[in-house]
């Protein structure tokens, strides 16, 4: 009886959560949602899912049918990262620990209050830094002993070479937001040589030797835990950051990209690079901010110099990479993703969306470089394109000998 009693419970159970799929089915159907399927292939999910997350990536939960092979995962949201809060401000970061196959490059999200402070420090990896929102007072001192000490905006760049120390923080208003790139795809923004920590782990008397001066005025040092981005008055006028008379170095480490001319212009969108031969202290990071209207597309091509990682500071889009030996897959992209290309591998970037795309190209490398599948094409002997592709002399007419990295809807 026991035995039967539970049999029919099994079965009732069963029955009902049969039932339940298909109510759940029934619902799906009915809001309309996105399903694992297209003609002919795949089929409903009825659960558990996570609607949001195959909302925000039609192109994972139904890839194009051309997509083929198994590429590792090359997306990351900074809003899957943890974040770090402080006093006056917080920091996220995605590095090859978030998006295992970023091994060139690291990335920091970081929000200074007005007045927060990013405290004073360095680091064995070189910083490139992106202005997102609002305004920061950025300051370093060079190997001898110089002063850089400047204001930044929206779409301003800095730099600071490995060794150099440096600070940065919120002016008045509503401070800043700003993305931190590393030449170090393993770079741990928690990882820094920070002033605090090396005073509180200095004996006294090495610190009064030092600094000729008694050791007991670095008693009162915060702990460096109090530190790292702590909450501080707005600072004075630029014109007052200099009351000693040092030496400086205006405009070494720091470039305005938005102000700079794009190299390609037009209604679908355009394209500027920063890297060495633009601004010149950028050593081992090469960028370009690349705006890209609705339906258009930043062209197929591939980078001969070093793996691209991406930042996307608006919009929605989707990448498709190809990566030989018959492998292509598809991802999806918005404002605060991060993406990733391996070296030499095809892709193209869409704008899906109804607004502007915009997002950063960036490289480890001292300059920029990337090669147009359309004007490889073009330019190459028109006998042995035909050869490759069928097509007759109309279509070699139409391939274009100029390099075109926005490409109209």
């Amino acid at each position: 009886m026991e035995y039967l009693s539970r049999r029919t419970l099994l079965a009732t159970t069963a029955a009902a959560g049969i039932a339940t799929g298909l109510s759940s089915l029934s619902a799906q159907a009915a809001e309309g949602l996105p399903q694992p399927q297209r003609p002919g292939h795949g089929g409903n999910d009825p659960g558990p899912r996570n609607v949001a997350i195959d909302r925000q990536n039609p192109d994972i939960l139904v890839p194009p049918a051309t997509d083929s092979g198994t590429l590792p995962n090359l997306a990351f949201s900074f809003s899957n990262a943890h974040v770090r809060v402080g006093t006056g401000g917080w920091t996220r970061q995605v590095t090859n620990r978030e998006l295992p196959i970023s091994m060139t490059v690291a990335g920091v999200d970081m929000r200074l209050n007005a007045g927060g402070i990013r405290e004073m420090h360095w680091h064995k990896a070189a910083e490139w830094s992106y202005m997102l929102y609002g305004k920061a007072r950025i300051t370093a001192m060079d190997f001898d002993g110089k002063l850089f000490v400047e204001d930044v905006g929206v779409g301003d760049l800095w730099y600071f070479p490995p060794g150099v120390p440096h600070s940065i923080q919120g002016l008045e208003g509503d401070g800043c937001e700003f993305l931190l790139v590393f030449d170090d795809g393993g770079f741990d923004e928690n990882n820094t040589f920070l002033l605090s920590d090396w005073i509180k782990h200095t004996p006294p008397e090495v610190l009064a030797k030092n600094f000729g001066m008694p050791a007991s005025v670095f008693a009162k040092v915060p702990a460096p835990e109090d530190l790292y981005i702590f909450a501080s008055a707005p600072p004075k006028p630029l014109s007052q950051e200099n009351p000693r008379g040092v030496p400086t170095i205006p405009g070494k480490f720091s470039h305005r990209l938005l102000a700079q001319k794009p190299v390609a212009a037009g209604n679908s969108g355009s394209v500027r690079i920063a890297d060495s031969s633009i601004f010149p202290a950028s050593k081992t990071i090469a960028a370009a901010y690349v705006e890209v209207s609705p339906g258009a597309m930043r062209e197929m091509h591939w980078h001969p110099n070093n793996d691209e990682w991406q930042y996307y500071i608006e919009g929605q889009g989707r990448m498709t990479v190809f990566a030989a030996q018959g492998q292509a897959r598809t991802f999806d992209y918005r404002a605060g993703d991060v993406g990733y290309v391996p070296f030499a591998t095809g892709h193209y970037i869409e704008n899906t969306g109804t607004t502007p795309l915009r997002f950063l190209e960036i490289f480890k490398s001292d300059y920029y470089a990337d090669v147009s599948f359309n004007q490889w094409l073009a330019v190459s002997p028109p006998e042995l394109v035909k050869a490759h592709l069928n097509v007759d002399q109309a279509v070699i007419d139409g391939l274009r000998t100029t390099k075109t990295p926005i490409v109209p809807a």
